[in-house]
């Protein structure tokens, strides 16, 4: 019993989302394998990967209402002042803005950055460009949820790219949400910004790794804090 609690325990659940997507990978194996068995084990191969897709770990956030949390795993490829989309009402001035790029090994479920309300959901159609690029911001398909907390308002954006063509909210407008809650997810591949409140400081570097629900992006109350406590996920 030790084993097999060890071994649940170091495998990660699946989220439900995910549940049709890896019986389908695994019917088409099977199929395959009919048509020519080693196809199977390709097949079988492309099903375990999609589960992987779709795993949804516990995360640990930070007890700490001032810090900003990564809202999605993977790597930092953006970090500066830019312009929010129109459609989030946090005005027309730059505000510093963080992107996680999402690849597609990454776990893809997004979790809130702070606690607060969620006063908008915007959803806006648009192009898969390459969630990498700049541009991708302005002009691919996105969902964008303001979060209002004490200190302001963040915004975080979803955003399709080039593999992703799903875009999945589960936050609605009036809800309460906990910092490291999950909010939603994109399939397949994407980017998540954050636009950060007037004040608050970036904690992360340019290409560094993030956990969603555990790394410290930032601090919106950076002033209040001594330099040897503000922590780093």
């Amino acid at each position: 019993m030790d084993i097999l609690d060890t071994i649940r325990g170091s495998l990660a659940p699946v989220h439900r989302e995910g549940w049709p997507f890896i019986a389908g990978f695994f019917v088409m194996s099977v199929i395959l394998g009919w048509l020519w068995a080693p196809l199977f084990w390709i097949g079988l191969g492309l099903t375990i990967w999609c589960a992987a897709f779709f795993r949804d770990p516990q995360r640990v956030t930070p007890v700490d209402g001032s810090l900003v949390v990564s809202p999605a795993d993977g790597r930092v490829s953006l970090i500066g002042a830019a312009v929010p989309p129109p459609e989030l009402g946090l005005g027309d001035r730059p505000l510093t803005r963080i992107s996680i790029f999402m690849n597609v090994f990454n776990c893809h479920v997004n979790r809130a950055p702070v606690a607060g309300r969620i006063v908008t959901v915007a959803y806006r159609p648009g192009k898969f460009l390459n969630a990498e690029l700049d541009k991708a911001s302005e002009h691919n398909e996105r969902n964008g949820v303001v979060i209002e907390a004490d200190g302001g308002r963040l915004g975080v954006v979803q955003i399709a790219g080039l593999v992703a063509r799903r875009i999945v909210c589960w936050a609605r407008e009036g809800e309460a949400i906990e910092a490291g809650a999950r909010f939603g997810m994109i399939r397949f591949g994407s980017r998540l910004d954050v636009y950060l409140p007037e004040g608050a400081v970036p904690q992360i570097a340019l290409g560094q790794r993030a956990i969603a629900g555990e790394t410290v992006i930032a601090d919106r109350n950076p002033a209040a804090r001594r330099p040897d406590t503000v922590r780093v996920g």
